[in-house]
């Protein structure tokens, strides 16, 4: 058995084993804490690990790549077949869209994630614009439909999106086998997943099994309903139009403050932290240690590349006391992380600077206990536990309108919530998982 064979048919990454925190053990969503980084490229077992559905088993000798519709030639390809094409390697952040999703005021329903779900990595594979033009991608084509082995869980719709045909073509626009020289783990796409640097990661199809050329805009759910934000600016709380909204595709420039959070004395130190921006490059990395009152810049040191992280250090004469640090980036472009963010009803692209409480010769308080899982009333096991763990409702703290939207979701998709037992699971939802 191959090595890489090996990677699908087990879990090879677990949250108790890295220091990841767990915000959903089933489907897996995992998250690196802050001290992840520390280190511009970050280790696969440290990499966070995002998934709608369970993790799809895939054996390298039964897989191929379907490329179809408007092309002159469909073809399958295999690894094997994939790999004659020119190799490409590229270091590329990788950002989940509702990374800071936890910050936004008032709370939105979906993952909380909260620094963390985002890693640098160097992604190993071949031009996407290569294997497309070696299928004859027709002219007329604009959207190429990206489907991946993921199955649904319950009557969820297959998770499948699309990139513009711009954005496919371009020659940092990746199909990769292998993160940081070694074979993707099961977590992150094997055997083959989309690198769209610059981009969310919701274009970052995981798992890659057919490419459809088409030349209209694809009317499923990931693409028309989810995975999209307002076009401007809309008052926090609001509900948002559907046609005032539009797909989540470039990244925000963004910086995180990753430690020390404390120092045994006052004096000299050196605050360190990461920065990261879309397809325009980190330029610039500015510091406050009094909640924003005056700014200083940071050094900005590790290796400059177009996509990946940027590690920045500020050295700072700390008087003793609790201090209230941020920091702030701005790109090449011109654009810089704001003071506040822009509210949107899904949580995405939030990029305020984040502050951090760092304490110099005074006791750092205890952290509050993790919750415990709570098995709840039957209408909330059965309603909840056949897709997922109790960890997804327990990170949510929603309202009780927000829940009663977000059980008629899951009911069309599935759950079993019978019409008596509605207004219990709601009683329990918004009495213990509330703001």
């Amino acid at each position: 058995m191959s090595a890489a064979v090996a990677f699908a048919t087990g879990r090879v990454l677990r949250a108790a084993d890295t220091g990841m925190i767990t915000l959903s053990s089933s489907p897996e969503d995992f998250e690196m804490p802050l001290d992840g980084f520390m280190q511009e490229i970050t280790p696969v077992g440290a990499f966070f690990v995002r998934c709608h559905t369970l993790i799809p088993k895939v054996k390298e000798a039964d897989w191929k790549l379907r490329i179809s519709g408007l092309v002159r030639e469909p073809r399958d390809f295999t690894i094997s077949e994939l790999k004659r094409f020119p190799a490409a390697t590229l270091t590329a952040v990788l950002e989940c869209a509702g990374n800071g999703r936890a910050f936004q005021q008032p709370r939105v329903a979906g993952a909380q994630w909260r620094y963390g779900s985002v890693g640098n990595a160097r992604w190993t594979g071949v031009r996407l614009r290569d294997v497309l033009e070696a299928c004859g991608l027709s002219p007329s084509a604009t959207q190429l439909l990206l489907n991946g082995e993921d199955l649904p869980v319950g009557k969820m719709p297959d998770f499948q999106r699309t990139i513009e045909r711009k954005k496919a073509l371009h020659p940092d626009t990746l199909l990769v086998w292998a993160m940081n020289g070694q074979p993707l783990t099961a977590e992150h796409g094997f055997p083959l997943r989309v690198i769209a640097p610059g981009w969310a990661g919701d274009s970052w199809v995981k798992w890659l099994r057919s490419i459809e050329a088409i030349d209209h805009e694809f009317d499923g759910f990931w693409m028309k309903t989810a995975y999209r934000h307002p076009a401007g600016h809309v008052e926090p709380g609001a509900t948002v139009d559907p046609k005032d909204m539009m797909p989540v595709t470039d990244l925000s420039v963004k910086s995180v403050i990753a430690g020390p959070e404390s120092f045994p004395k006052a004096g000299a130190v050196t605050i360190t932290g990461m920065a990261w921006s879309n397809a325009s490059p980190v330029t610039k990395v500015e510091v406050s240690a009094d909640n924003g009152a005056n700014w200083s810049i940071a050094k900005l040191g590790g290796t400059p590349t177009k996509y990946g992280f940027r590690k920045w250090t500020y050295r700072w004469q700390a008087k003793e006391g609790v201090h209230t640090m941020l920091s702030r980036a701005t790109n090449a472009a011109g654009e810089t992380q704001p003071l506040r963010a822009e509210w949107n009803p899904s949580g995405y692209l939030y990029n305020a600077t984040q502050p951090m409480s760092i304490y110099v010769g005074v006791s750092v308080p205890s952290k509050p206990a993790a919750m415990k899982p709570s098995d709840g009333p039957a209408a909330y096991r059965a309603a909840c536990f056949s897709c997922h763990d109790d960890g997804m409702m327990r990170q949510q703290r929603l309202t009780r309108q927000q829940w009663d939207r977000e059980v008629t979701k899951m009911t069309g998709w599935g759950a079993d919530v019978k019409a008596e037992d509605r207004n219990t699971l709601l009683d329990y939802l918004s009495a213990n998982f509330k703001p």
